[in-house]
């Protein structure tokens, strides 16, 4: 048996699966998120153990005998995050989230450094971690100045885990501070912010054997006492690991909090300029693309919020026909990455009327969405990266009416897997598997069974894209009224 800890944003899920990959028991714990301030998102690492403690007793309540005959645990995590240490190892703040945007001013000064891009391969975001540690340094010196030690979030879990501080190549990538291209420690980035190869977990590839789960903890979850901990992906490359996406050609839209179109690469060739992310994947000798846009579900749950109504029943109100676009809505609503880099964008709704009613806002913001990722889409074009379909992946998949909104927005046909859970927690447990039996994995992570696929709509295709040339418009219009 194979254990996968995915660390989310919202929640810690845990799964195992067989010799079969078969997904045989899981358990999930809630996290929530603090935001203190404008533009600021943070997590306090203690609800992370928490919340996985809680999944894993979970577990051997319910399926002790299968988490016993565990030899081999993966992770995944949310990337980007700082989880400053001190010499020992006590949490000096709250972790610096993924999509805090508070050291906007400290990512262009470090973007002005053309070693930065030269190095990493990627436009320094405001959301990665090296300007969070330098916006430490300018407003909180003393925690700047007792840091021993700077973990990614599922690194953090790996040192409650087995005591090792330890990294691997896809999550470090995110960090500003990594050489893409040799998956190595860049010193000449780490020094830019007074920081050096010390400060930084060992890396190893994301089915490499990373450390021994700490006998503690496996006696109490009632484990072996050898199982190994594999050294795991960020969030994105462990889905593409659970779905498969590792050769040249595949690629999945992920709608989760945030959105994502990954595809994988066979060689490194960045473009920074595009505002793509170009990452090492999972897999040794493996990269992947990305564009990446802040708020996807997390658009529907604000408005949710607002109206008082479910997301489901929201989209449930829809229908099962796409309607023409109305309103147009710009889902900036923490600023955005592909292709714009603009931290201090927000959201916009345009375009309404008397007429615009509950659902004709529903099914903008879904639009908006969908839009966004075509940004996304035509970015990746830019690099030479060419998408012919898609993969589904993430929560807000479960909604076919948005699948076939997107679709008619890329032009792109979308294939929905069959049942079963095929994220991130998935592909923990797969690069778990890998440690255990030392394989590389390009034969067992293979892509899930296509239950069916969704077709552009036909009907729409140039409502769609009229909609979408309008949507283009608004940001530099809407940039302008921004001092």
């Amino acid at each position: 048996m194979y254990l996968g800890i995915d660390l989310g944003t919202s929640s810690v899920k845990a799964l195992i699966i067989n010799d079969n990959q078969a997904i045989v028991a899981s358990a999930s714990a809630d996290l929530d998120v603090s935001r203190p301030a404008a533009g600021w998102s943070e997590q306090d690492p203690a609800d992370w153990i928490s919340a996985t403690q809680k999944a894993l007793l979970q577990l051997k309540s319910d399926h002790a005998p299968l988490l016993a005959a565990v030899s081999g645990i993966g992770l995944s995590g949310h990337m980007h995050g700082a989880t400053l240490l001190d010499d020992c190892d006590r949490v000096l703040r709250p972790c610096i989230l993924w999509n805090d945007t508070r050291s906007h001013a400290e990512a262009a000064l470090l973007d002005s450094n053309p070693l930065f891009r030269d190095l990493s391969g990627n436009i320094v975001f405001p959301g990665f971690t090296a300007p969070k540690l330098l916006w430490v340094k300018n407003n909180e010196p003393d925690i700047f100045a007792k840091t021993g030690k700077v973990l990614l979030p599922k690194d953090y879990l790996r040192l409650w885990l087995t005591g090792e501080y330890v990294s691997d190549m896809s999550d470090a990538s995110g960090t500003s501070w990594l050489d893409v291209g040799k998956r190595v420690w860049a010193s000449p980035l780490l020094d830019a912010c007074d920081m050096n190869i010390s400060h930084m977990p060992r890396l190893v590839e994301g089915s490499d054997v990373s450390g021994v789960l700490r006998g503690a903890l496996a006696a109490e979850w009632g484990m072996a006492g050898n199982v190994v901990v594999a050294g795991g992906a960020g969030d994105n490359a462990a889905t593409a690991i659970g779905m498969g996406t590792i050769a040249e050609g595949q690629a999945f839209v992920s709608l989760g909090t945030s959105g994502v179109i990954f595809a994988a690469n066979d060689s490194y060739r960045p473009n920074a300029d595009s505002a793509v992310h170009t990452f090492c994947h999972a897999i040794a000798e493996r990269w992947h693309q990305m564009g990446v846009i802040l708020s996807a579900t997390d658009t529907l749950n604000w408005f949710a919020g607002i109206t008082g109504r479910s997301a489901a029943e929201l989209t449930g109100e829809l229908g099962d026909t796409l309607r023409a676009p109305g309103a147009i809505f710009l889902p900036y609503l923490s600023g955005e990455r592909t292709p714009h880099n603009d931290a201090a964008i927000r959201g916009a709704l345009t375009n309404i009327s008397h007429a615009t009613d509950r659902p004709a806002i529903t099914a903008a913001i879904l639009q908006g969405v969908a839009f966004a990722f075509r940004d996304n889409l035509e970015a990746l074009g830019t690099v030479g990266t060419k998408v012919d379909r898609l993969l589904a992946s993430g929560g807000g998949s479960r909604s076919g009416f948005w699948l076939k909104t997107i679709a008619t927005a890329l032009n792109v046909p979308i294939d929905v897997p069959a049942a079963g859970e095929v994220g991130a927690a998935f592909g923990a447990a797969r690069l778990g598997m890998l440690a255990s039996i030392g394989a590389k994995g390009l034969s067992l992570c293979t892509p899930p069974a296509t239950d069916h696929t969704i077709e552009p709509d036909a009907d729409f295709l140039s409502a769609f894209d009229d909609a979408y040339q309008q949507y283009r418009k608004t940001y530099p219009a809407l940039r302008s009224t921004i001092s």
